[in-house]
């Protein structure tokens, strides 16, 4: 049965108390209580560092067996090698996950490449063997010549999303290229009608048999991780 994976990109945020964190609850405690509202996280972390095993095991420690994290790759992948080269430092970032992968707590890996980054078939041709077929990957596009029929079928036949990432700069067509779909959803702010079409959206996407990963952005209040919540009730 296909399921939903909400939540927000990261969740280490003093300023939700307290309509999220109770006041009194400390940060050391702020994934375990995000965990009993919402089943999943997108980490940043991941992008600026290497997790040490003893960091991914206390995050497993605090968290329920079905809750799942979702990776963002390494900048050295994204930003500085563009997949160029990069065979070498793309097993070293995948060993870094193995705590969560052995434990089947790694959601999808997001790659996700600079506004600079303009199409190079070739490259990314060569890149995509690199990722072994047990770990689910979504790649997320920000400048607007990657959005092609050309890398669609590329990424689709490795069974890697594209990531649906939504901002007021840019919003990528509903492709489907994997047997899940990613959502970032970037925007300032989601009224109730905007939040409704994202839940049929999703409802559509698990009626088809497909996992929805849905994140929300995270800001100085709340707002994402309730509006995840809302998501997940619905």
């Amino acid at each position: 049965m296909a399921k939903l994976f909400a939540g927000t990109s990261g969740f280490s945020y003093p300023a939700w108390k307290p309509a999220f964190y109770p006041k009194d609850l400390p940060a050391k405690r702020f994934l375990e209580h995000y965990a009993t509202r919402l089943n999943s996280v997108e980490v940043n972390y991941t992008f600026r560092q290497l997790p040490s095993v003893s960091t991914l095991e206390g995050w497993l420690a605090q968290t329920p067996p079905d809750f799942q994290f979702a990776c963002k790759a390494h900048q050295k992948l994204t930003h500085m090698l563009r997949m160029k080269d990069s065979d070498g430092f793309t097993e070293v970032f995948l060993r870094a996950l193995e705590p969560l992968r052995v434990a089947r707590r790694l959601g999808p890996v997001l790659f996700q490449f600079p506004p600079t980054f303009q199409v190079d078939l070739a490259r990314l041709e060569s890149y995509l063997p690199l990722l072994p077929a047990d770990i689910r990957f979504a790649f997320e596009f920000r400048h607007a010549s990657w959005l092609n029929e050309d890398v669609y079928a590329m990424l689709r036949a490795r069974g890697i999303a594209l990531c649906f990432a939504e901002s007021d700069k840019l919003e990528i067509p509903k492709v489907f290229t994997a047997d899940f779909g990613y959502f970032r959803l970037r925007k300032g702010d989601y009224v109730p009608e905007a939040r409704a079409k994202i839940a049929d959206q999703v409802e559509e996407l698990l009626a088809s048999g497909k996992d929805a990963y849905v994140y929300f952005k995270h800001e100085e209040d709340p707002n994402g991780a309730i509006w995840a919540e809302e998501l997940l009730k619905a």
